[in-house]
């Protein structure tokens, strides 16, 4: 959308080809859309921001969201199949944001992880506490040659208070994926502050709507990024396109 005779700089403004690598669009499979039409409801309004090229990743959560591949493709061949006879249909494919939970080691340990292309796997951890196996997860990840990807990192209030953190989680080779959301204070003030932080520090390799409803839709149309950012914000979207088509 253009925005004349006006000096805000709003972030969907900069989507044009963007491959968003974090979302909760699959139907009726974790938090986000519940059926298929919400799902193209959710798709549509990405298209409309120029937005085309989706990497799905609902939760796998031991005893929450107890997905796997069969379950996710099964949810994925629904929405391919509505999505069959519309014209300029979006591309979808599917991965999955992982739980670093008591379950994940086992789940790698027998390739039963969905990363994102070949080489990355999404992860997250408790918003309560960071989980006690994350560096062995880490490690594990690594030595089968995929790049953790730590989802919504600002998002973790237990980090807040030594943000030098972040800097320890890249050396070592954690790639950060910050939520879009963040920068309009959706989750609150504190973690948009942490948010812009992150991006001072040159921080973030990804971007990702984690977009669960039609809410979340709406917020997205409305943030507005200070000049100084959008430079930076432009690399990361073109950091996803080159990752990830």
């Amino acid at each position: 959308m253009i925005h004349l005779f006006t000096k805000k700089y709003f972030l969907v403004d900069y989507l044009k080809g963007f491959v968003d690598i974090h979302n909760h669009i699959l139907p009726g499979i974790d938090d986000g859309a519940q059926n298929v039409e919400e799902s193209i409801r959710l798709l549509k309004g990405m298209q409309e921001f120029g937005v085309g090229h989706f990497i799905c990743t609902p939760h796998i959560m031991h005893n929450y969201h107890d997905n796997d591949r069969q379950s996710i493709t099964k949810a994925h061949s629904r929405l391919t199949k509505a999505l069959a006879d519309t014209p300029k249909a979006p591309k979808v494919f599917f991965a999955a944001e992982h739980m670093i939970d008591d379950n994940f080691e086992a789940l790698l340990s027998k390739n039963e992880v969905l990363p994102l292309g070949q080489e990355h796997v999404l992860i997250e951890m408790s918003y309560l506490q960071p989980s006690i196996n994350f560096d062995d997860a880490i490690l594990q990840l690594l030595q089968k040659q995929y790049t953790p990807v730590l989802a919504h990192p600002e998002r973790y209030l237990y980090y807040h208070k030594t943000p030098a953190i972040y800097q320890t989680l890249k050396n070592k080779g954690v790639a950060l994926q910050l939520n879009m959301l963040s920068l309009q204070g959706y989750y609150g003030k504190d973690i948009q502050k942490i948010a812009y932080y992150l991006l001072d520090h040159d921080l973030i390799d990804f971007l990702g709507s984690d977009l669960h409803h039609s809410r979340h839709l709406e917020t997205l149309k409305k943030i507005v990024i200070p000049k100084k950012y959008v430079d930076k914000l432009s690399e990361i979207i073109t950091n996803n396109i080159v990752h990830f088509i």
